[in-house]
């Protein structure tokens, strides 16, 4: 995995993971954005393939937007392939980001080039960065972006909106107020029945809290460099108590 180190002052570098795609690395917290043996890679199998596609599937997104929170909106990696993926499917959907560390301008500027094969995708990305906070940015017809700059556990989530969350936050002991009990409680407040939470996290713990907070939970098989993932479920009523 080589890597480039960005002259930012907050001293965030650029790497490339093991299937091409590039990542950052973060050593004030010795944590990479995604996974080393595949950033894209990684994002397609647990948050597309394990949340968005099965959602799009059963016709979700065709009559009214389909409502996605993110946790983590990091380098806006989930954001694009959800919108490359909606737009296939003539989905709409209504994106909502949480994010505390808004990237460096340099980081942006080094990574734009390598994020997507397509113009239009690299255009979606310059577009998603430059976007303002807190407020709603149509990036086509059919996708809506709304970037949080505030921690999720003290914003006010609306009640029983969302029908797939991303919990992407860094990991629990690097970001260890994101992964407790109270959190995924305020996330199944903010879930709608029947609503999907998808994380790359297989972590003992973090399925208990999830079920102490009403969750279903599942262990998936983890994309490549791990050998699982959580997809967890809002029960519906008269849902069984497994998946």
């Amino acid at each position: 995995m080589s890597s480039e180190q960005l002259d930012t002052g907050s001293k965030i570098e650029v790497r490339t993971t093991a299937d091409g795609s590039p990542t950052l690395y973060v050593p004030a917290l010795d944590e990479h954005y995604h996974s080393r043996h595949g950033a894209a890679q990684e994002s397609w199998h647990v948050f597309i393939e394990a949340g968005l596609r099965p959602l799009l599937a059963a016709g979700l997104g065709q009559t009214q937007p389909l409502q996605l929170l993110e946790v983590g909106l990091g380098t806006g990696l989930n954001a694009l392939l959800t919108l490359e993926t909606a737009q296939q499917a003539g989905a709409a959907v209504t994106y909502d980001g949480y994010e505390t560390l808004p990237l460096p301008t340099a980081a942006v500027a080094a990574l734009a080039p390598q994020w997507a094969d397509s113009l239009r995708l690299r255009a979606a990305f310059t577009r998603l960065h430059a976007a303002p906070w807190n407020e709603a940015l149509a990036l086509t017809p059919l996708f809506s972006l709304t970037k949080r700059l505030a921690e999720v556990q003290a914003a006010d989530l609306p009640a029983s909106r969302y029908n797939l969350i991303y919990f992407d936050a860094f990991a629990p002991e690097k970001q260890p107020e994101l992964w407790t009990e109270a959190i995924f409680a305020q996330l199944y407040a903010a879930a709608a029945p029947g609503a999907v939470l998808v994380s790359y996290c297989a972590q003992g713990q973090f399925r208990r809290n999830l079920r102490a907070a009403g969750w279903l939970t599942e262990k998936l098989p983890g994309p490549p460099g791990k050998r699982e993932m959580t997809r967890a479920r809002k029960p519906t009523a008269g849902s069984s108590a497994d998946f």
